[in-house]
């Protein structure tokens, strides 16, 4: 039987207050990338960047899937999520 590696899709905060989204099998070590300057070009220039929220998925598909759908939403609904994630942790 196949192991099934846990993907995620992630939000971080850069240091101008965009909000960047993206899906990893390894969240502390894509955070980390992305604040060393070796992540995604959108976040190069925009170091240092902070986790403000995260979801596992069952699979890469569905992160990929989520990734997706969480990139059509608005600024607005974005920072809902954000939000809701720190009500939810306290």
């Amino acid at each position: 039987m196949l192991w099934a590696m846990a993907w995620f899709v992630y939000i971080v905060r850069c240091r101008d207050g965009s909000l960047y989204t993206g899906a990893t099998n390894d969240v502390t070590r894509r955070v980390k990338a992305h604040s060393d300057g070796k992540g995604a070009r959108y976040t190069r220039s925009r170091r240092p960047v902070s986790l403000v929220w995260s979801r596992r998925t069952k699979d890469k598909p569905a992160a990929l899937r989520l990734e997706y759908r969480i990139k059509q939403l608005e600024r607005s609904e974005k920072l809902a999520l954000v939000r809701a994630r720190k009500a939810r942790n306290g």
